[in-house]
């Protein structure tokens, strides 16, 4: 095996070495690139606390770009570097002076820099590591200008398949723009949803038709950015669009539905987050968010029921809150005949508008005050019901439904009033009339 070339190289950078320490310009330029750097953090800081937003450490409810802009305060520093150094090496440059240790310090502040951004921006673990493992080293090839030199050996790696030529650097160029465009959307969706979802001046049906026009127009034109990246010419792509359109409106027929239907209800304002809606189907929940395809319902045991949205147009639905968040309900009750109804009545109102949920009070109009009225006359006593009102969904046996029921059984007993149970009245007829004369 040939060592000789291995030496070679070996041998010019010690003397390159050599040269750099014996020379008195290494020493100056090292000096400027630690006096930048400390005057860089140096500034830095003082910026830093000068301006609020980036000086104190918002909350986790605060506005999105509230955060964006502290996370921002971590990148002045390299910044305030990076462009220190850019304008010393052109000065330097400009007056003929040799910068090659500045020009190394440059490429280290860029390498710097770049991964200052991804802490401040990638907060997701696997694309954070993609960005440092992959995105590191191919910055550094450029910076160094031995890019062009790893794409050419890509590029002879390659594959034909009839009129298509495949290269290694094409797949590689794929896979990577593909991965940062697949992130670039995510986060900029998550982050523009946020954004528009904080606009308080704006009402919510509002806000969600925005969001979910966002996040259509992020989709689009990340497909369209990812086209591009395959090399696939889009005049081309739309001279057959038309047939593929009609293919795909019979395919999706559905999911376009279901999408168009979201548009629909955002903006006739018949459903909004927060409503306790019940579907014909029995399934019921209040709406906790509006996704493309379909809505997130949450019922009262934490499920959550994905409804097309399509349902909501074509279908009955019944929304408790829609109009006004106050709900009337009543609750059943039987007492014996012998019982003072008028007298009765009077207290189990009493018990009623004293539960914390109900609505009574003086300042309440008579007709939402709790009511006992007599229902029906039954087989073994006098059929009650008790109707009320309340803020909000009642879910009956889990709420202010079965606290009532007990506050009434409760109350009957205290006023020593037993709730009837079936009875029967058994009737034992003379036995003489049940006797027979037997014939002689």
């Amino acid at each position: 095996m040939n060592l000789d070339p291995i030496f070679t190289h070996v041998n010019k950078l010690w003397l390159l070495i050599q040269s750099a320490i014996t020379n008195p310009n290494t020493y100056g330029q090292l000096a400027i690139v630690l006096f930048v750097y400390l005057v860089a953090f140096w500034l830095a800081r003082k910026i830093r606390n000068a301006i609020g937003v980036t000086h104190y450490e918002p909350s986790e409810s605060a506005h999105p770009m509230r955060k964006l802009a502290y996370r921002v305060g971590y990148l002045v520093y390299p910044l305030i570097a990076l462009f220190t150094l850019k304008i010393i090496i052109e000065a330097g440059q400009n007056a003929g002076f040799s910068v090659w240790l500045l020009h190394t310090a440059l490429t280290i502040a860029v390498l710097l820099f770049y991964y200052s951004m991804i802490r401040v921006f990638v907060v997701n673990a696997i694309a954070a590591k993609l960005f440092l493992w992959v995105g590191l080293p191919i910055l550094l090839l450029h910076l160094t200008g031995n890019l062009p030199i790893v794409i050419s050996a890509l590029e002879e790696v390659s594959l034909n398949l009839g009129n298509v030529n495949i290269t290694a650097y094409g797949v590689v160029r794929v896979i990577i723009f593909g991965a940062v465009l697949f992130w670039l959307g995510r986060a900029s969706n998550s982050f523009g949803k946020d954004i528009i979802r904080k606009q308080e001046s704006i009402d919510i049906r509002t806000r969600e038709v925005f969001s979910k026009l966002f996040e259509v127009a992020v989709f689009c034109i990340i497909a369209l950015l990812l086209l591009n990246v395959m090399g696939i010419n889009l005049t081309a792509l739309a001279v057959f669009g038309g047939a593929v359109g009609v293919g795909l409106g019979l395919g999706l027929q559905s999911i376009a539905s279901n999408f168009i239907s979201g548009i629909i209800i955002l903006l006739d304002r018949s459903l909004t987050v927060g409503d306790f809606v019940e579907m014909d189907d029995g399934s019921k929940g209040f709406v906790r968010e509006f996704r493309m395809r379909y809505t997130v319902l949450e019922t009262y045991d934490g499920k959550d029921i994905l409804v097309p949205n399509e349902k909501f147009i074509s279908n009955l639905m019944i929304n408790w809150t829609h109009k006004d968040p106050k709900q009337r309900y009543r609750v059943d009750f039987s007492v014996p005949y012998a019982t003072d109804i008028r007298t009765m009545v009077e207290f189990i109102k009493e018990a009623v508008a004293e539960h914390p949920s109900v609505i009574s009070g003086e300042d309440v109009p008579f007709e939402e005050r709790p009511d006992c009225e007599i229902d029906s006359f039954g087989d073994s006593g006098v059929n009650m019901f008790v109707e009320f009102w309340m803020e909000g969904i009642d879910d009956g046996k889990n709420r202010v439904g079965g606290d009532l029921m007990l506050i009434i059984f409760e109350t009957l007993r205290e006023n020593g009033i037993e709730i009837p149970f079936p009875q029967r009245e058994v009737r034992i007829l003379n036995e003489e009339s049940l006797s027979v004369t037997t014939p002689k």
